[in-house]
């Protein structure tokens, strides 16, 4: 069973982390691959699920956190970004859950049935 809630929380918990104005500025660069590799990861998952609505809000959300080429922003944006992104990613939790896991369950459910 797939866990995809997993990026999402760890994900979350560094945006909430970054909040702190005392963080070196190499977190910020840490923070920004994670971001953007954990949001281009649930885009290709939404794709692959067919829900295109997600994939364009976590790919456009994995081109705001983009390392190479980067959006400079004052620190007050970047905090509403990051608590704006927290909730992406927490209802992203909610809409790509592991839809083979559900299938495989129904399945076990139905071969207990005819049994």
């Amino acid at each position: 069973m797939k866990r995809i809630w997993i990026p999402q929380v760890v994900t979350s918990a560094m945006l909430l982390w970054a909040l702190s104005p005392d963080n070196p500025y190499g977190y910020y660069i840490l923070l920004r691959w994670v971001c953007c590799a954990v949001f281009a990861y649930l885009a290709i998952q939404a794709l692959a699920q067919g829900k295109q609505g997600w994939v364009w809000v976590l790919g456009v959300t994995a081109v705001v956190y983009n390392p190479i080429i980067r959006v400079h922003l004052t620190r007050q944006i970047w905090s509403v970004i990051n608590v704006t992104t927290i909730v992406v990613a927490v209802a992203s939790i909610f809409a790509l859950k592991d839809e083979c896991g559900r299938k495989e369950s129904s399945n076990k459910t139905a071969a207990g049935d005819s049994q």
